[in-house]
């Protein structure tokens, strides 16, 4: 079974990510899932997406979890049954899940040109001016789009927008990490992102650290 990475970012926070490779009956095999999610699961049309659902209970298991330990909000914000944080995505065949003590979100995201024509609906880009070349710049795109979607997850209140209240301070690729603000109804919030690339897929992920009532 491909675990394709762990990474344990703190004590309390690890990261899971999982390449898709199995059909849907040998991914299916062993995972209980509850009645919710057997409809959830039976509804889809894409395969891709019934195998990435049922990898996403796989790395769940590597977390110590199963189906019936995760739970959806009223925004649907995934949530596990004894407290701790919980964040999921799938992107193509990857799918990633982050488990902490901590408010978390993770994105994983498949580096496209197609970023350079949605850019300026997220973030300024006269901020990446002085990148060498369009690969160099669709790499950096796509980490702050995965940035400002984990600061998203983790937010979770409608009307966040992500280029007016998300804010991803500038790096270099070589750090492997960020940090992230949100500016939105009078309140700041702090974020600690940290990223990685991999086979032409970013994934990004942070965690929680302070909030301000301003």
């Amino acid at each position: 079974m491909p675990l394709y990475k762990t990474i344990t970012a703190s004590p309390h926070t690890k990261v899971f990510i999982w390449k898709v490779e199995e059909p849907f009956e040998e991914l299916s095999d062993g995972i209980q899932l509850t009645d919710h999610c057997q409809n959830r699961v039976d509804g889809m049309k894409s395969e891709i997406h019934r195998r990435g659902f049922m990898s996403i209970r796989h790395l769940m298991a590597e977390a110590g979890y199963v189906d019936a330990d995760l739970y959806y909000d009223e925004l649907g914000k995934p949530h596990l049954k004894d407290g701790k944080n919980i964040s999921i995505t799938h992107s193509f065949n990857f799918t990633g899940i982050i488990v902490s003590d901590k408010k978390v979100g993770i994105d994983i995201e498949k580096q496209r040109e197609k970023i350079l024509r949605i850019a300026n609906k997220f973030t300024p880009l006269k901020e990446y001016h002085t990148l060498a070349n369009e690969d160099a710049l669709i790499r950096k795109l796509t980490i702050v789009w995965g940035a400002k979607e984990s600061v998203y997850k983790m937010y979770a209140e409608p009307g966040l927008g992500f280029l007016q209240h998300i804010n991803v301070t500038d790096f270099d690729f070589d750090d492997a990490k960020t940090t992230a603000k949100v500016l939105f109804k009078g309140r700041k919030s702090f974020y600690e992102m940290e990223f990685l690339e991999f086979e032409g897929f970013t994934c990004v992920y942070g965690w929680a650290t302070k909030a301000i009532e301003n």
